[in-house]
């Protein structure tokens, strides 16, 4: 089992072009890699995401490995210096799409796995969930997985994924939390007419501009435990009005709002929807607000499992992890339902780049990290469940 080398394996991921929302074989290959490990695996597919859940093991405690074999696009493939789904080696670096985000890691885990399991069996069960939609739309991919393994009982005591979390050197920072996420369009329709006889019209860009200013207005928040503050953002306004002497129709805007756990996505999409409604009140036309919660808000607080994560990493690396939530949105929002979660992963600095890339040794430093969090585990919290 041991023998299951992580840059081998990495390669073979990357030489799937699983761009989202295809997959290319990727989860072929992956289950593979894992049945030979001993694990049972499911495929569990929600419309046309591809989707993995295997476990090793029936006992508990069940620690997990999350993460995604879906890509963002190469963009450019001539800008690269090799084929970005080539899996080039060049100096010892491996280059290609998903090398960091983060098809290096899924390799390193599993190789730790093979690593661990060559010394003897845990105390516990191993898990990996996997998803081909986390560069996407991100609704049919962990999601709907979690959501179904919820309804099956399916117990995952503590989860670890994989995203590029270290800043400049490998475990220089895990996320042990992140800001949810939620999305508003605000259209309001009015009534189009010439700008000089406005009595007949009604114009809906100055009930929009005073929506936008009194969301705009609003403090959301000083900081939470761990967080710096919430952040309201108007991401477009759009009118789409080419004459100079009309008055338009209909006015456009999307916001954005980044917000950490002093806030929920329902509180915040009701203030949007009450603003709109007090600020359009006696204006001849309608608003509509539309909202999409992409995810909540969580913190995994400092304890025994992060302490496990971080005296691994600093065995392993030398380095004191940052204990971070700093960042966009992760599939962590989805399991934080479930279990306990942090994440860590390579160095993030070329994810989503042309020239993706990842030096080797760091895919190995990061097997060691993780074999040594697996055993670590196992003897902190699979002594704790006898």
């Amino acid at each position: 089992m041991s023998s299951l080398d992580a840059l081998d394996l990495a390669r073979d991921l990357i030489r799937r072009p699983s761009v989202t929302p295809a997959d290319a074989g990727a989860m072929d290959v992956l289950q593979r890699a894992l049945e030979d490990l001993g694990f049972a695996c499911r495929r569990m597919r929600f419309g046309e995401i591809e989707n993995l859940y295997a476990r090793r093991g029936t006992a508990r405690p069940n620690l997990c490995f999350a993460g995604h074999t879906d890509v963002v696009p190469a963009g450019d493939a001539a800008a690269w210096s090799s084929g970005p789904f080539d899996a080039a080696v060049s100096d010892e670096v491996l280059i290609g799409r998903g090398a960091v985000d983060m098809k290096g890691a899924i390799a390193a885990f599993t190789a730790a796995v093979a690593q661990v399991l060559a010394e003897g069996e845990p105390t516990g069960s191993l898990s990996f969930l996997i998803t081909g939609d986390e560069e996407g739309v991100a609704l049919d991919g962990t999601k709907k997985v979690v959501e179904a393994l919820a309804v099956e009982g399916e117990v995952i005591d503590h989860c670890i994924v994989g995203e590029p979390t270290s800043a400049a050197r490998l475990g220089d920072m895990i996320k042990i939390g992140r800001r949810g996420s939620v999305n508003s369009w605000i259209t309001v329709e009015g009534k189009q007419g010439h700008v000089a006889y406005p009595q007949r019209a009604a114009n809906p860009i100055p009930v929009l501009v005073e929506i936008l200013a009194k969301l705009q207005a609003r403090v959301l928040d000083d900081g939470y435990e761990g967080f710096q503050p919430s952040n309201f953002e108007i991401t477009t306004i759009d009118v789409a009005n080419t004459a100079t002497n009309v008055i338009p129709r209909e006015a456009k805007a999307r916001v954005n709002v980044r917000f950490n756990p002093a806030h929920k996505g329902a509180e915040l999409q009701a203030w949007f929807e009450e603003t709109a409604q007090a600020v359009a009140e006696g204006f001849e036309g309608k608003v509509e607000v539309k909202t999409l919660i992409s995810g909540e808000a969580f913190l995994t607080r400092r304890g025994d499992f992060t302490d496990v994560v971080a005296e691994a990493i600093r065995e392993t690396t030398g380095e004191e992890p940052d204990l971070s939530t700093t960042g966009g949105t992760s599939d962590a929002r989805f399991i934080r339902s479930l279990c306990p979660v942090v994440e860590f992963g390579l160095v993030g600095t070329t994810m989503h780049a042309v020239d993706e890339q990842v030096p080797v040794a760091e895919i190995r430093g990061l097997q060691a990290a993780y074999a040594r969090i697996i055993a670590r585990y196992f003897e902190r919290f699979g002594e704790a469940s006898r």
